[in-house]
């Protein structure tokens, strides 16, 4: 199954739980509203709602170096597949190096919009396409690239790149005005 911000589950938790204590309490017992800046909204841009979001601060600080960073801030609408910080992790050291240098600038705009698909598909349009289409759908980016699209036993959904390589949606569906964002367990490769 997919997995929907443990952090809303907790704050619709707590949130129950406060209007269920005692009406007859003094104001200044009750907790504080969580500030408005640091609040997921879906009035923000992709761009914005990644940057609220300390789980995609490397993406974030790759798609500003790369110079996207203003096209996900655009009308869109995007699908943006965003690796989180742990996803980057992952790809060896000497690689991450060579993608912040100057000369790696264009390899990295190409990576990070290959992870973009034009128009907004939530994860349950997208899981009703790919049943529509047999089990596999082929996905166009921004790159220019193609992602496969599979849905898997659990309900989940995983991306194959173009070099084989596979990633999983760990997080669904944090929707933005100009699209959606969903976060992935591997960054993709564009072969």
């Amino acid at each position: 199954m997919i997995s929907i911000r443990p952090g809303l589950t907790l704050l619709a938790t707590a949130t129950l739980a406060l209007s269920a204590c005692d009406r007859d309490a003094p104001p200044e017992r009750a907790a504080p509203a969580p500030a408005p800046a640091t609040a997921l909204s879906a009035s923000d841009s992709v761009l914005k709602l990644a940057q609220r979001d300390p789980d995609f601060t490397t993406l974030v600080s790759a798609l500003q170096s790369a110079g996207v960073a203003d096209t996900l801030d655009g009308a869109g609408p995007f699908t943006v597949f965003a690796p989180t910080n742990a996803a980057f992790e992952k790809v060896p050291a000497e690689r991450r190096d060579a993608l912040t240098r100057p000369e790696g600038q264009a390899d990295l705009r190409r990576l990070l919009t290959y992870h973009v698909v034009p128009g907004r598909l939530g994860s349950a349009a997208l899981v009703q396409r790919i049943q529509a289409a047999g089990g596999s759908m082929a996905l166009t980016t921004m790159q220019g690239g193609t992602l496969t699209a599979r849905t898997n036993a659990d309900g989940s959904i995983s991306l194959t790149d173009a070099a084989g390589g596979t990633s999983k949606v760990a997080e669904a569906d944090l929707t933005a005005s100009n699209g959606v964002i969903h976060g992935i367990d591997t960054v993709l490769a564009p072969g």
